[in-house]
Order: C-alpha cells, then structure tokens, then sequence
C-alpha cells in the first residue's frame, strides 16, 4: 500500500512538470493560434520528457517498444479528451487562458489510469 502512495506521489510530480511545460508553451501560443493547435504543440513537447520521467521516475520500469506504445496510446487518448474539455469549457466561457485548468481536473485522473494500466501491463 505504502508503494502505491509513493508511486501516485511520484506520478503527481511528473504530472506537474509535464502539465506546467504544457500550459507554458499553451499560453506563450495562444496569442498566435487557435487554442486547440496551441494545446497540441504543448501536449506534443510535454509528452517527450513525460515518457521518460513516467518510465524511470514514476513507475521504475525499463523504457521498452512495449510500454512506449502504450504510453502513446494511453497519452492518445487523453490528448482527446483534453481537446474535447478544452473546447467545451471554452464553449461554456471559461477564457482560453483559463479553460485548461478545469480541463487538467478531469484529464490528470484518467489520464493516470491510463498510463498505469498500459505502462505496467
């Protein structure tokens, strides 16, 4: 039990990194483009070092073709849902600077989920 609270401690690390380096290149974007590119661009660069930071750091799993793929997939999967709740809360009105905030309310749990069944399956 003490390892899984460490190791959802760990995710939430990781996932702060990778979410703050997401926002930044979002916001620093935003001005530029539509709000769901931005999203992309910043989901695309955070999700580089978020591999390898889940791997090593969160999980201490070998970085494998296997668990890479499924990374990918579970990170594939909650790219759409993020675009999905972005584009609803901006609907809704939340301002575009903003609406990711409740959107990484609802995507950081499943997107945990995700990647703990697919990285160590």
């Amino acid at each position: 039990m003490m390892e899984k609270i460490k190791e959802a401690i760990r995710f939430g690390i990781v996932g702060v990194l990778a979410t703050l380096i997401q926002y930044g290149v979002y916001y620093i974007l935003l001005p530029y483009m539509d709000e769901r590119i931005a999203l992309t661009i910043g989901y695309i660069i955070s999700f580089c070092c978020n591999y390898i930071m889940t791997t090593h750091f969160t999980f201490k799993v070998k970085a494998t073709p296997k668990n890479a793929g499924g990374f990918a997939l579970s990170h594939g999967i909650n790219w759409s849902l993020q675009v999905i709740s972005l584009s609803l809360f901006v609907w809704l009105g939340v301002p575009k600077e903003l609406a990711p905030i409740p959107m990484y309310m609802v995507c950081v749990p499943v997107n945990f989920l995700l990647v703990r069944y697919f990285v160590m399956r």
